[in-house]
């Protein structure tokens, strides 16, 4: 009988009692609800970082094309002011002396809108248009409407 009352444990030291439990669920659910917000945004600035450098890429590629076009690398319509046709063109690129000139590797996914389908403008429209003329491709920017963190509209990059 007296084995038994030392192996009981005192009434303090059986575990967590219902107060520290609820303080403990407390705590964690502000420091993640704290942390939710945080992580929201770096997803969203890191969308950002990816839209700007694609956009980047492939306003480099139409510069390369046009530089190239100039040059007289090799010939395009009379219309386009050496511009390429459209963005596919800088992915399959162009025969010059025998050799395959490409200038995008491929075309990529807007990471706004989750397709690869980019708004396109043409020298022919107006700097802040948004329908493509269809005679070549001066500039691209995001088909979609939202917002940046900087207040601006992405179609507006």
């Amino acid at each position: 009988m007296r084995r038994q009352s030392a192996m009981r444990l005192a009434p303090s030291e059986r575990g967590l009692t219902l107060v520290e439990l609820i303080v403990t669920i407390t705590i964690l659910s502000i420091l993640a609800g704290a942390a939710f917000p945080i992580a929201r945004f770096q997803y969203k600035r890191q969308k950002e970082r990816d839209l700007h450098y694609d956009l980047w890429m492939m306003r480099d590629a139409i510069d390369k094309y046009k530089d190239a076009a100039d040059k007289g690398a090799f010939q395009t319509k009379v219309d386009s002011q050496n511009y390429p046709p459209d963005l596919q063109t800088l992915v399959d690129g162009v025969d010059v002396q025998g050799k395959k000139l490409r200038f995008l590797r491929r075309i990529p996914i807007d990471p706004m809108t989750g397709n690869a389908e980019w708004g396109l403008r043409s020298m022919q429209d107006d700097p802040d248009s948004d329908s493509y003329g269809g005679q070549s491709v001066f500039d691209v920017y995001s088909k979609s409407d939202g917002t940046a963190l900087d207040g601006t509209k992405y179609n507006t990059w």
